[in-house]
């Protein structure tokens, strides 16, 4: 197996913490290797000051990479979706969905519902993105990544979620999941980012939540009604990326 079917001779090729496979992995050049020092004490690499120093490499990485994306969309999920799940299918035909398009897919990078999104984009010939995260009980890129980048930090990956992303699609998911969908919402409720449309896929997993939210939260006054507007449900795939492309045309996000 070959060329983008995901198989097992796929060759990763790392231009420094990015990872680049398929039609993405095109540059002949690599980076410098990085001087180890064997000798004393190491503790200096925990400072704060070095901290600083790799912090600002994430956001330097990020940038880099991700620059020339085009034109890109967000799918969120839970990486506990298995690969027989009725969720998966969703997510698979989701990022096919959004590279017909012409989207870019940009997930977590992890397996699941972000694994299953970014096959569906890779198997339509799009850009399948994955933006990893450092985690005691997860590690690596799934294998339909083409372009991933491995983070230490939540705020400079979440910070290339929402630059280079022109909207957000949601499907089931857990805690992660919940905290990049907030995440959003208050982005745009606090105009930090420009309006774009925030879709949850799956009217039963999200009914509950909207319910609480509407009749506690919007009944006790903590939130008004156009924020709550701008979280859009739908069981219909083909619905969240048409929401995507108007969007996209100058629709605005949709409510």
């Amino acid at each position: 197996m070959s060329g983008r079917d995901g198989g097992d001779d796929v060759q990763d090729k790392y231009t420094g913490p990015i990872l680049r496979r398929r039609g993405q992995a095109t540059e002949s050049t690599t980076t410098d290797q990085r001087l180890l020092d064997s000798r004393g004490d190491a503790g200096w690499v925990h400072t704060d000051p070095w901290r600083v120093l790799r912090i600002q490499a994430e956001f330097v990485e990020g940038f880099g990479a991700l620059a020339e994306l085009g034109p890109a969309i967000s799918v969120f999920g839970s990486a506990r979706t298995a690969s027989d799940h009725p969720t998966y299918a969703l997510a698979e035909q989701t990022g096919r969905l959004l590279a017909e398009a012409g989207f870019a897919v940009i997930t977590g990078g992890g397996p699941g519902t972000m694994e299953a999104a970014n096959k569906g984009a890779c198997e339509a010939g799009g850009v399948s993105v994955g933006l990893g995260i450092e985690l005691p009980f997860e590690s690596g890129l799934n294998q339909w990544v083409d372009k991933g980048i491995n983070f230490r930090y939540f705020f400079a990956r979440k910070t290339m979620f929402v630059k280079y992303s022109q909207g957000f699609v949601v499907l089931p998911g857990g805690v992660g999941t919940l905290d990049e969908m907030f995440e959003a919402l208050t982005l745009v409720q606090t105009q930090k980012v420009t309006d774009f449309p925030i879709v949850l896929v799956g009217v039963d997993y999200w009914s509950g939540l909207l319910a609480w939210l509407r009749d506690t939260a919007l009944a006790a006054g903590t939130l008004s009604e156009v924020d709550l507007d701008r979280l859009i449900l739908t069981d219909d795939v083909h619905e969240a990326v048409a929401l995507m492309v108007s969007a996209q045309d100058g629709g605005g996000a949709a409510s």
